[in-house]
């Protein structure tokens, strides 16, 4: 039996419709950007599988550091210990980050960086004494992850759905423009003295289809926000380490966050790492003689040593002139080819913001459920290059190792289906 057919024995893969589920495909190596299945085929990771690899499979450095450290410590529990990955790690990214952020909390994963966000801000408010500031802020539009605090604070959707009754209350706006602005202020205004935090994803909405939008109303709106004293929360899981074109997407803003979330790129895609980092105003707020106002909170592989090694290599490699180097030219080259998108009549709103390139396809609804999702993978597989569009949002981010002879395939290929889809 091959791997393909033992895996649809024992494995539920995520986001997949369990019904006539087609067969994977056994991935059996990773190197650079291309991925090798057992059967001999091989495939440009044109998004770096789900947004988390930077500088490509099997990196040997990054490896290499995870080895060593294997052989030293793989784990200890973080309640009363520490190790040198973890302050390491926190060293090198407070400087790094945009907002004046003093602390690192380490967690497993994006969805619980957020989580972990959430209950900052709300037991912020609640050491303070006013315990009424209890209501979320964020987008409609959005996707923050799959725990029951980050589906609450993302869009009622189709990934949802099942769950509505069982979210909390949230007070949902629209992604800044300038018709929709003020109405935005007017809400914020209104509520503002019960509103704890908003939290929102940097100029980019990532699994809600990749939606851009512009940092001069952004500001504006944060500038209202703050003015409430609301906690600010930058989703930055997907945005952070390059992919906006700078290291982090706030850095596009003159408003920053109290808060920023972090992962995926983190470890360089390598292993499962969170970071929530705060800034002073949040901490203090924790630094109570009342125990009660003590942070619950964490988990059994909080600043896992070999993934703080891995963040920390990482980084390393994300801090060479080489590498910036790469990131502004695959940025110039989906700028070049978003002008060529624009001629092709089956696609529309064709966007562009550093490394990320997304456009739609007119054809059905739009949406995660449009089956022309499943229709455009299989045609770039077909030649060569994975892709997985957002339903009808399809879209590159490469890792930064791509060449130019792969990024220039990953075009054609883009073009090829578009043709064929015109024809």
């Amino acid at each position: 039996m091959n791997l393909a057919a033992r895996d649809q024995q024992v494995i539920w893969h995520p986001f997949t419709q369990q019904k006539n589920m087609p067969n994977p495909v056994p991935i059996i190596k990773g190197a650079g950007t291309v991925l090798y299945a057992e059967n001999g085929s091989s495939y440009i990771d044109a998004i770096s599988s789900w947004w988390v690899t930077l500088h490509g499979h099997a990196h040997p450095y990054i490896a290499e550091k995870i080895y060593q450290q294997a052989l030293t410590l793989e784990q200890v529990i973080f309640a009363g210990f520490t190790h040198e990955p973890a302050v390491r790690l926190a060293e090198r990214l407070l400087p790094i980050l945009p907002g004046n952020m003093s602390r690192i909390f380490y967690s497993d994963n994006g969805s619980t960086s957020t989580e972990v966000a959430l209950k900052m801000a709300v037991q912020y408010w609640w050491n303070q004494g006013q315990q009424q500031r209890k209501k979320i802020l964020a987008f409609r539009n959005a996707y923050h992850g799959d725990t029951f605090g980050a589906m609450s604070v993302s869009d009622r959707s189709v990934f949802t759905l099942a769950f509505h009754d069982l979210l909390f209350e949230v007070i949902f706006i629209d992604t800044p423009t300038p018709e929709n602005i003020s109405n935005s202020q007017e809400i914020i205004r209104e509520y503002g003295a019960e509103i704890a935090a908003f939290i929102y994803e940097p100029l980019v909405q990532g699994a809600g289809g990749m939606k851009m939008y512009a940092p001069n109303l952004m500001n504006e709106l944060l500038r209202t926000v703050k003015q409430s004293g609301i906690i600010c929360i930058a989703d930055e899981v997907m945005t952070g380490f390059g992919r906006t074109g700078r290291l982090f997407a706030c850095q596009h803003l003159t408003e920053q966050p109290d808060i920023i979330c972090l992962s995926k790129g983190l470890t360089g895609g390598t292993m499962a790492l969170g970071v929530t980092a705060c800034n002073s105003r949040i901490y203090e707020a924790f630094v109570q003689d009342d125990k009660y106002k003590t942070f619950f909170h964490g988990h059994s592989f909080t600043a896992n040593p070999l993934a703080c090694t891995a963040a920390l290599a990482s980084l390393d490699l994300l801090e060479k002139e080489s590498c910036r180097e790469k990131i502004n030219w695959i940025s110039h080259s989906n700028e070049e080819f978003a002008v060529t998108l624009n001629t092709y009549p089956p696609i529309k709103d064709v966007r562009q913001l550093g490394t990320l390139l997304a456009f739609e396809i007119v054809q059905g609804k739009d949406g995660y459920l449009n089956s022309i999702s499943a229709v455009i993978t299989q045609k770039a597989m077909e030649q060569g290059v994975y892709i997985r569009p957002l339903g009808n949002t399809v879209y590159i981010m490469p890792p930064y190792c791509i060449t130019e002879t792969e990024l220039e395939k990953v075009y054609s290929v883009l073009l090829s289906i578009l043709a064929g889809i015109t024809g």
